[in-house]
């Protein structure tokens, strides 16, 4: 009986010993160096587990699932990595190192929800979220809408303001090169893709100011953006009301050439009918980019960046009747339409790149790229309105419908502009470090090549009457005087330009990262030069120079509580791209100045613990003194200047966001943002300039259903205080400050999870195959709110007012889509 004893008890043992044991996780993923690129041989210690990365970077490697571990990256030219962290049973989780050569670690790697780079003013966004979350437009730009200090207020657009700034003013790399979007466009509906392509993105780096450096010369932000390395052939695939893309990944069998491509197809279709205005439709957003890496051996490697895009976009205009005014004045606005507007706009990029790494302190880069956009604009609408008192007798047969008419008019507008541009840019980067110090410089060559023609009029008609422009030499004394002259378009834009610039820039910069009486410390400093001319057929051309100093520094104190402090500050010099040198007219001037900016960031990062899973409080205050300012106005995402460099601006705000683990197991965060800028035009005072977003709001949410964790919830809602309505033509942005009403939205997706990489099928099952595969639906916009974009201007004929009538943007739209990964 005791021998049997011994033997259950030995059973017993080897079952909880095997329970114990089976609860396991999974860490994966790919060891970088500084400049994203891969390192073999990397010896990977979890406890008693240790593996190595293969020749691409990979790594995998078994963990005990539900206890703290500890797990080691060490390698002979990098100093150790060290993660900390805590996984649930049969999770697989993918972390990215990025080990430094001969720079002391400023502390040991905690993989919290955030995964900030927040010591040097960089907010790392995982891109599993970035796929994740619903939007119109879903992509890296609709997850930066969901932070403090971006804004924008048109889902049907990829363009964002960051804290004041304008849509010129951010800047955008993919792999280190700059990237550009179309001159012309200017309506969100007509932009097709952003140029980024989620499926292909391994790393995504944002910064809203106080930035480096080694980054270029724009103003507001910088989008650093970088694809991915594949360690394995894998094909992505999604497929929406909206659209369909597919990714493919490569490597070849001795591992050293990999590739990464995708395709996107996107019809706004459903959008656009769920406007006020009725319309025929039919676009065709279409783009192709690839990604090579090629190693030639241990110390050469070459990347090829290559990029076509193809938007072509005809709209037809039927009717629309837009409601506004008060309860006790209710007007509206119906307008009949005739014409069409046809645009199309091909762009391409090709971009290579080669990486020398010396020896263990050295690397060079050599970059040169080419961008090409070839782009028409060419319509003619003719739009006869009523502007109205509205019947507003409830039980009324004609509820609804105007009952006397105001106004009544007609508008004709007309476009042929062509726009055909080349920028080549060649670029010599480097990086040298030694005791615990990093060098980084860099000087870059750009010649822009413009060629731009423009051919717009708009003629208004009111009550039989054409109007003419109401400047001076327009007057006349009519009814008493006969009027003879001819007649004038109310707006008329005539001029061919031929552009070419040429830029030389540079930067130099130190960084350091050391321990100063037990608080760890970063430190950057540097300096960007950037000499140009511009050459305008017919105007001459111009030279300048400006010199841009910039610093930061970090401490992470040696307190119980884990607290980062920031401070960065500097000059921001934007030197004129085409747009900014052509003025409303259309004429170039090329001796219009860089707008200049000063920079001051404070910054603290507080990481906590709640509910016993990771948290953390990031909050910036943040002050812009910007003069050359380049004041413009925006129509949708059209953005004209007026090229004088004729006022003084200013920004200040905080930006406060709270992310972590509200729903264990997912990343969601909170943000609140207040901001405040305006501009002195002519030292006539200060008013709000166009992108003068005073408060906002934003949750993304994500959660599961605890008894169905397969079934996923993805929200992303924003408020914004309503921006400046604009100004009429001929207007004086002084005597039009009202604002658009508030924008709000809440966009909602829920997916069901049918296979991923902890739900596999034995072979023979259809579900085999896939590595992922889910089915979802999303709802846009879900509470149907009436968000407004811009204003339309139209004059009462017997008050003589002007009234700015809301152009409403998209309603409630329905999307159901399928992604699956194989």
């Amino acid at each position: 009986m005791k021998k049997n004893n011994h033997y259950l008890l030995l059973l017993l043992l080897v079952l909880v010993n095997g329970i114990i044991y089976s609860q396991k996780a999974t860490l994966r993923g790919i060891i970088l160096d500084e400049n994203n690129q891969p390192i073999p041989n990397v010896n990977i210690v979890a406890g008693t587990n240790g593996t190595q990365s293969n020749e691409n970077g990979f790594y995998m490697i078994s963990l005990p699932a539900g206890q703290k571990v500890l797990v080691q990256f060490t390698h002979i030219t990098f100093k150790k990595t060290i993660l900390t962290l805590q996984l649930k049973d049969g999770e697989d989780f993918e972390f990215n190192p990025v080990m430094r050569l001969n720079i002391e670690q400023i502390d040991e790697i905690v993989v919290t929800a955030s995964g900030r780079k927040f010591v040097e003013g960089i907010l790392n966004i995982s891109p599993e979220t970035i796929r994740q979350i619903p939007g119109a437009n879903p992509g890296v730009e609709n997850i930066l809408r969901s932070l403090p200090g971006v804004n924008s207020n048109n889902e049907l657009s990829t363009q964002y303001s960051v804290r004041g700034g304008n849509f010129d003013e951010n800047l955008v790399y993919v792999n280190e090169i700059e990237v550009y979007r179309p001159f012309l466009i200017r309506s969100g509906q007509q932009e097709g893709f952003s140029f980024v392509n989620t499926d292909l993105v391994q790393n995504v780096d944002f910064s809203a100011g106080g930035f480096q450096a080694r980054y270029g010369d724009r103003l507001s932000s910088v989008l650093d953006v970088t694809y991915k390395v594949p360690v394995s052939t894998e094909v992505r695939l999604h497929a929406s009301l909206l659209g369909a893309t597919a990714a493919l990944e490569t490597v070849s069998p001795n591992g050293k050439l990999s590739t990464v491509t995708g395709v996107r197809y996107r019809n706004n279709s459903l959008f656009v009918n769920s406007t006020q205005t009725e319309s025929d439709f039919t676009p065709v957003f279409a783009d192709a980019q690839t990604y090579f890496t090629y190693k030639a051996n241990s110390k050469l490697l070459f990347n090829f960046l290559g990029y076509v895009s193809v938007n072509d976009y005809l709209f037809r205009p039927r009717n629309r009747q837009t409601n506004f005014g008060t309860l006790a004045e209710p007007r509206a606005l119906i307008v009949f339409y005739d014409g069409q507007e046809k645009d199309q706009y091909l762009t391409s990029l090709g971009a290579l790149k080669a990486t020398y790494f010396v020896n263990d302190s050295l690397q060079l880069k050599l970059i040169g790229s080419a961008f090409h956009t070839a782009e028409e604009e060419h319509f003619d609408i003719l739009a006869r309105y009523r502007l109205g008192e509205v019947n507003s007798n409830i039980g009324d047969d004609n509820l609804g419908e105007v009952a006397f008419s105001e106004g009544v008019g007609a508008q004709f507008s007309h476009a042929r502009n062509d726009l055909d541009a080349l920028i080549l840019n060649f670029e010599h980067k480097g990086t040298y470090t030694k005791n615990g110090h990093q060098w980084d410089w860099g000087i870059k060559y750009t010649r822009e090549d413009i060629r731009d023609r423009l051919r717009e009029y708009q003629i208004i008609d009111s009550a039989g009457f054409s109007l003419r422009p109401p400047l001076p030499e327009f007057n006349n004394d009519q009814p008493y005087e006969p009027f003879d002259a001819p007649l004038e378009a109310f707006q008329s834009v005539r001029a061919l330009n031929f552009v070419t610039t040429n830029r030389f820039s540079g930067f130099l910069q130190w960084s350091r990262r050391k321990k100063w009486r037990n608080h760890l410390i970063w430190m950057n400093a540097g300096v960007r030069a950037h000499s140009w001319n511009v050459r305008a057929r017919g105007e001459g051309s111009s030279t300048q120079t400006v010199i841009s100093p910039r610093a930061q520094f970090a401490i992470k104190p040696d307190w119980e509580t884990d607290m980062v402090f920031r401070v960065a500050t500097g000059l921001y010099h934007q030197p004129p791209f085409y747009r900014e040198l052509r003025d409303l007219s259309g004429n170039v001037h090329p001796d219009v100045k860089a707008q200049q900016a000063f920079h001051l960031v404070l910054g603290n990062e507080y990481s906590f613990t709640l509910w016993d899973r990771p948290f953390k409080l990031i909050s910036e205050g943040y002050y812009k003194n910007m003069t050359n300012v380049n004041t413009y106005t925006i129509e949708n995402v059209r953005i004209r200047y007026r090229a004088d460099n004729n006022a003084t601006a200013f920004a200040y705000g905080l930006d406060v966001r709270m992310n972590g683990e509200f729903v264990p197991g997912t990343e969601s965060w909170i943000s609140l943002g207040f901001m405040k800028t305006e501009e002195n035009i002519n030292n006539r005072g200060y008013i709000a300039r166009p992108t003068d977003q005073r408060f906002k709001f934003a949750i993304l949410f994500q959660d599961y259903v605890p008894t169905i964790p397969d079934l996923k919830m993805y929200l992303n809602l924003v408020y914004n205080t309503g921006l400046p309505a604009g100004t009429p033509a001929f207007g004086d942005p002084y005597d039009f400050q009202n604002r658009l009403r508030d924008y709000r939205r809440a966009d909602l997706g829920v997916s069901y999870v049918l296979a991923d990489r902890q739900k596999t099928f034995r072979k023979g099952h259809w579900l085999h195959p896939f590595k992922e595969l889910s089915v979802g639906i999303e709802i846009f916009n879900i509470f149907d709110n009436l968000n407004s974009i811009t204003s339309t201007f139209v004059r009462d004929v017997q008050s003589g007012r002007q009234f700015g009538i809301p152009n409403f943007l998209t309603g409630r739209v329905l999307n159901v889509k399928l992604s699956m990964q194989l």
